[in-house]
């Protein structure tokens, strides 16, 4: 049984610098460093219950995901962020159902005001 203090040890190596900055590639005179964002959590805890009997747990999570890459060309060093096609899509969804909405407020103030006139 893993207890607590192992828990938490286990999900502090796995949050590691590793996790974030990926090893150097090299091609052709061009040196490409991909980049993730990690994140993370972890708990535990210990009891007693009434009859005296004690139990422990724990667990935790690690997630990552690709924010980019520094490329190295030429001496030079430039940051190329990732495209995230989900937030990417989440947002366009987004606008699209604004403008509708916008699109409809509109067509019923035109034609109220018509009505007026």
């Amino acid at each position: 049984m893993m207890k607590v203090d192992d828990i938490l040890t286990t999900a502090k190596d796995s949050m590691s610098v590793r996790r974030v900055f990926a090893d150097p590639v090299e091609r052709d005179g061009i040196t490409v460093i991909t980049a993730a964002a990690v994140s993370g959590g972890a708990g535990g805890g210990a009891g007693t219950d009434e009859e005296g009997k004690e139990g422990s747990g724990g667990g935790f999570g690690v997630g990552a995901k690709p924010v980019g890459a520094y490329v190295v060309a030429d001496g030079r060093v430039r940051w190329q962020p990732a495209v995230d096609v989900n937030r990417l899509m989440t947002v366009a969804g987004c606008v699209a159902v604004a403008l509708t909405f916008a699109g409809l407020r509109l067509a019923r103030l035109r034609a109220r005001h018509h009505a007026e006139v």
